[in-house]
């Protein structure tokens, strides 16, 4: 089994998975000598149990099949050693046993494999529907105020460009949004339908651009959003991820710091290998037993009305993506500060 990639990290119990109860099985069928039983045998036995643990294992589908044919060898090997004859009959009973287990096994790998697929699709899609709801309130924000400024006469362009812009802005994330979509229900790509692009690219435009998208948002709480990242300052990630990472990021932050300030800032680490990003707010904080879980699924605070409990999963799911990790600390009543480090450019 050794010789299996995705067996050589296993120990000997799990390697061993099952096939105690295949070789009763099939000592089982050896000795009944009933054709007609064996299927009906397997299919309530150990094969199905067992792909479905190969699956946990991360074996593929040639891993699952050459395994099973690694167990023929071994007992074609076992019955020369000791001067027994799988001829005949006892030859179609070993491969009937074992290619119906390789059968059932497979019926099930494949099946909850197909599952998985369709569970990533649906969190993906749960992700970007997550992700719709921020640049359609700025939006939403953003006209409310054109159209008071209209309603009161002649509006002061100085007022109503930047409005504009935010909202074409805005509208031009949503198609980028609904473009990813497209793309996803085309071709699932990695574990999480996450196909990285990474590329160095300037962090403070990225961040004033958002802060720009989100002032209607913020302006709403009279909360002030600083850029704190140095003007120079070099990321190497997908842009398209990490804004959204900290989009995500900086709502959660509005919707936590009324009448507030949050900063966010970037700095390199001190062995120069990566960076460290944070979003950090002077609100109302997060009490210590929900520190450990504000990155799970469907997590939301029940205090507020309206969440989906995704936003701070999708930053822990698009850090990971990255190979990087996320943190929080929080004290209520102060405030909290969001951290993640991203690895640096390959040398």
């Amino acid at each position: 089994m050794r010789q299996l990639e995705s067996a050589q990290h296993l120990d000997v119990p799990t390697l061993n998975d099952h096939i105690p109860s295949l070789i009763d099985e099939l000592a089982e069928a050896l000795r009944s000598r009933s054709q007609s039983s064996i299927m009906d045998a397997l299919r309530d036995g150990s094969p199905p149990a067992h792909g479905l643990q190969r699956v946990k294992d991360g074996f593929d589908i040639q891993e699952v099949v050459a395994e099973y044919n690694i167990f023929r060898g071994g007992i074609h090997d076992l019955a020369q050693s000791h001067d027994l004859s799988l001829q005949g009959e006892p030859f179609h009973i070993v491969n009937q046993v074992l290619d119906g287990a390789i059968g059932m096994a497979l019926q099930t790998f494949t099946t909850q494999q197909a599952l998985q697929v369709q569970r990533r699709r649906e969190e993906y899609l749960a992700f970007v529907a997550h992700d719709l709801r921020t640049p359609l309130n700025a939006i939403a924000l953003s006209a409310k105020v054109l159209e008071l400024l209209l309603t009161r006469g002649e509006p002061d362009v100085n007022q109503t460009a930047p409005m504009l812009q935010a909202l074409s802005r805005n509208v031009q994330h949503l198609e980028n949004l609904v473009r990813k979509v497209v793309e996803e229900n085309n071709n699932l790509t990695d574990e999480l339908g996450i196909r990285l692009e990474r590329r160095e690219f300037d962090l403070w435009p990225l961040i004033q651009s958002l802060i720009h998208d989100l002032h209607s948002v913020a302006g709403t709480a009279s909360t002030r959003l600083l850029n704190s990242v140095p003007v120079d300052f070099v990321v190497y990630a997908d842009a398209g991820l990490l804004r959204r990472l900290f989009q995500n990021l900086i709502a959660n932050a509005i919707s936590y710091t009324p009448c507030g300030e949050i900063v966010i800032a970037a700095k390199t680490s001190e062995d120069g290998n990566s960076v460290e990003c944070s979003v950090r707010d002077n609100g109302e904080g997060i009490p210590p037993d929900r520190c450990q879980s504000v990155f799970d699924k469907h997590v939301t605070d029940p205090d507020k009305e309206g969440g989906l409990g995704l936003g701070l999963a999708i930053v822990k799911t698009f850090v990971e993506a990255h190979d990087g990790v996320v943190s929080v600390e929080s004290e209520l009543g102060v405030g909290s500060t969001f951290r993640f480090r991203l690895p640096g450019r390959p040398q």
